[in-house]
């Protein structure tokens, strides 16, 4: 069933936040799925059935795999890639929906401000309007 609004979007800006992660974590393919995998298990973003392989990961990042990618890789690649050192943006408005959708799963807010202010500061621009967007759907119980 085709989707509409908010999580559409973050659907479509799956695949770019996994692409940054692949891009960014500069690793073997294979290993940086390990490491996807690994964190989600032990920062408890998700349970993998399996590890993915590099050929795995690469899937993901294509735009046609925005239905497939398994919600637990998107949480990972935003859990690693806003910590990084090198300050990585959204390149979209998609993109940085499924970041904002992202980081309301993987931390417990009790508004929204507290939400936006507890963003990184280089992504606190950034990612405002978009965190504003995912508390909305997530009051709309998308998010349970």
């Amino acid at each position: 069933m085709p989707q509409s609004g908010f999580y559409a979007k973050v659907r479509q800006g799956m695949p770019a936040l996994i692409d940054q992660w692949r891009h960014l974590g500069r690793g073997e393919p294979d290993r940086l799925a390990l490491i996807l995998a690994e964190t989600a298990r032990v920062a408890k973003l998700g349970e993998p059935e399996a590890t993915p392989d590099g050929a795995t990961l690469a899937a993901w990042s294509r735009p046609e795999a925005s239905d497939t990618i398994p919600l637990w890789a998107a949480r990972t690649a935003a859990f690693l890639v806003m910590q990084m050192p090198a300050r990585p943006q959204p390149h979209s408005d998609e993109e940085a929906s499924a970041w904002a959708y992202c980081w309301l799963l993987n931390r417990d807010f009790h508004d929204v401000e507290a939400a936006r202010a507890a963003l990184p500061d280089h992504l606190r621009d950034t990612l405002t309007h978009a965190v504003g967007a995912a508390w909305a759907d997530r009051q709309g119980l998308r998010l349970v």
